[in-house]
Parts: C-alpha cells; structure tokens; sequence
C-alpha cells in the first residue's frame, strides 16, 4: 500500500538528510561591488564633461 500524501503546508519527512541550517548569504548580483559602478558613473561624468570643455575652448 502506498504512503499518504502530506496535507498543504506540512513538510513530508526527508530520508537521510545530514545538512545542518545555515545562513545563506545574501545574493548582492548587481549591487555586489558598488564601487565599480560608482567609478563607470564617474568616467562618464568627466568625458561628458570633458566632451563641453573641448567645445567651449574650440571656439
């Protein structure tokens, strides 16, 4: 005869599980280094900048 299935919402017992719980760490993808975004604004920033700069003194 076949095992009854868990009612929703309860966890059916797990056979030979060893694993310990233990803190994940957050997944940061994009926001993991902040800093090189930060610096590939601020690149873009100066050669804006710097693209007015050279007008301005070419006239």
């Amino acid at each position: 005869m076949t095992e009854p299935l868990p009612p929703p919402g309860e966890t059916p017992p797990v056979e030979g599980s060893t694993a310990e719980a233990h803190r994940e760490r957050p997944d940061g993808v994009v926001w993991e280094h902040p800093r090189v975004w930060l610096s590939l604004i601020v690149i873009g920033c100066l050669l804006v900048a710097a693209f007015f700069v050279v007008r301005i003194v070419g006239l």
